[in-house]
């Protein structure tokens, strides 16, 4: 199973989107060490959305469509509309 997820950090009021076929809470677990990545510029990113995919690609496909919407109200409305609490 993979997943694509939306992470928001607070400290930096912003959202990331990623995918992974991996464990996803040793993958936030990454996300939120001290690293050179985007995302190591905090350490508080929480997982606020994320869908199920049996393949990579298709995961991966959600990912790149979410981020060339560009409207932070659009992907604010897709996680408000999510019934999953995280």
């Amino acid at each position: 199973m993979c997943n694509f997820y939306i992470l928001f950090s607070e400290k930096l009021n912003r959202y990331y989107y990623g995918h992974t076929c991996d464990n996803l809470d040793e993958r936030i677990r990454k996300h939120n060490s001290n690293h050179k990545g985007f995302t190591g510029k905090s350490d508080d990113w929480e997982l606020v959305y994320k869908e199920d995919y049996p393949i990579k690609t298709e995961a991966c496909h959600r990912e790149l469509q979410i981020k060339n919407w560009k409207n932070r109200k659009r992907v604010e409305a897709l996680i408000d509309n999510s019934e999953t609490i995280y």
